[in-house]
């Protein structure tokens, strides 16, 4: 009985982890996609997918995770990305993930076939014994055989889990990069093993989607050993980028307590000042926020994402016609980075000012022509549509955005107001046009769902 209920916890464990990307919370910010793509380039490029080709995806999550789900994009939780103590760990998770894309391991459901056919054929024979008269023989012929298509899914995922462990170690090689980082990173997850009561034994690797970590430890140190690899030293620029970003999101994510427990006055390293200049924000410590930013804005003057914050504390505080310099900078220093362009333009909008509207207007046109899926500034630009009085463009723009964020009922409305309003055959025409179809076809598939 012990090893059936812990293979209904494992059962439950593969329920939670297939649900859609798109019902957790995927985090936007410039400056950590930036070093995640930084990290995975060379990856993508080792493993014949060309740099640029892997978007990794940072998902709003603590726990330690990281998957792929079709296409080429990696999804890291930030749990892992708080777990990690450098950057060569989280390159090691994302040369793994890589192996699962090359695999095709999404795609490839063959082991996942397999298993649904003996649960099926189980419940047939069930079924006829139960018809019998015999239930704790079904019961038993049930039990069996879903014990049986487990054990097929899981060996079967396990297969897949070796080999994106092999194709990482490959990739890894092939881009010059030590195994030291993947090697560290299997050893945190060891040591949660062991400190959650898990035990090496047949049963634990029965009940398991992956490989016990100390026989992939095992495995992949003779290889990386043996890589010329495995002396280089790692690239400091990308470890104190990464020290950056981790601190940033533990100040943006944890609570202020937290981060000034790990983050203590007495430390004035750029990251521990970047920690705190986001949980004094979260306090709304203003001034003590924008002392932290300033010292980080004296040690480097030009890096634009020290600018962003000090136009996001300002902005957010009430000051939005002090924040534009700072955004302004940010922006040219970054070539209109969409997502700070974004927090640019309003900015812009939010001094109230009809002189600042033309340039919002301009700088949100670029972030949307580069980045279409980023509803804040679809927003935000309907706003300057609306204030000018372009209401038909205003509409296409709250289209954009509410189907974006799946409101598709509203998206239909938004673009059929737009298509009344614009001239027909005009690109803003067609592309409501295609709003329209789609908010229509997903009503449409709700509807059917229901």
């Amino acid at each position: 009985m012990r090893l059936f209920a812990r293979i209904l916890a494992v059962v439950a464990a593969l329920l939670l982890t297939a649900q859609p990307v798109a019902a957790q919370s995927i985090l936007r910010d410039a400056e950590t996609e930036a070093l995640l793509q930084d990290l995975a380039d060379p990856l993508a490029e080792a493993a014949g997918l060309g740099k640029g080709s892997v978007e990794v995806v940072l998902v709003g999550d603590q726990r330690l995770n990281a998957f792929v789900a079709g296409g080429q994009a990696v999804y890291i939780h930030s749990g892992l990305i708080e777990a990690a103590d450098t950057a060569e760990e989280v390159q090691g998770v994302i040369a793994h993930e890589i192996g699962h894309i090359t695999g095709g391991h999404v795609i490839n459901s063959s082991g996942a076939s397999e298993a649904t056919g003996i649960s099926i054929l189980s419940m047939v024979l069930a079924a006829a014994a139960a018809a019998a008269g015999a239930g704790d023989a079904a019961m038993g012929v049930m039990m069996a055989g879903q014990r049986a298509a487990l054990g097929k899914y899981l060996a079967f995922s396990r297969m897949q889990e070796s080999s994106a462990d092999a194709a990482g170690a490959e990739y890894l090689s092939k881009a010059g990069l030590s195994g030291r980082g993947s090697l560290a990173f299997f050893k945190k997850l060891q040591n949660m093993e062991f400190r959650y009561g898990r035990n090496p034994s047949d049963e634990d690797a029965f009940v398991s989607t992956h490989p016990l970590s100390g026989d992939r430890i095992a495995r992949l140190t003779e290889a990386y050993q043996a890589d010329p690899a495995w002396s280089k030293p790692a690239d400091p620029a990308l470890q104190a980028r990464f020290e950056l970003a981790k601190a940033k999101l533990a100040g943006y994510i944890d609570e202020p307590k937290k981060t000034l427990r790990r983050y203590p006055l007495t430390d004035t390293s750029l990251p521990a000042r970047y920690a705190r200049a986001y949980a004094f924000h979260k306090d709304a410590l203003v001034d003590k926020s924008l002392a932290e930013t300033e010292a980080l804005i004296a040690a480097q003057p030009d890096n634009p994402y020290f600018l962003e914050l000090e136009g996001q504390v300002l902005l957010e505080s009430g000051r939005p016609a002090d924040a534009i310099e700072p955004l302004r900078k940010a922006t040219a220093l970054t070539n209109n980075q969409p997502l700070i362009a974004a927090t640019f333009g309003h900015a812009l909008i939010a001094t109230e000012d009809p002189d600042n509207y033309a340039e919002a207007q301009t700088v949100l046109k670029a972030a949307v022509a580069r980045d279409r899926f980023n509803p804040f500034a679809w927003y935000q630009l309907g706003v300057i549509y609306a204030a000018q009085g372009d209401m038909p463009r205003a509409r296409l723009a709250s289209a954009e955005q509410q189907a974006m964020t799946g409101r598709f009922g509203d998206a239909l409305r938004s673009a059929q107001a737009a298509l009344a309003g614009l001239d027909k055959g005009s690109p803003d025409w067609i592309r409501a046009q295609d709003i329209e179809l789609q908010a229509r076809a997903e009503l449409e598939r709700d509807k059917k769902r229901k």
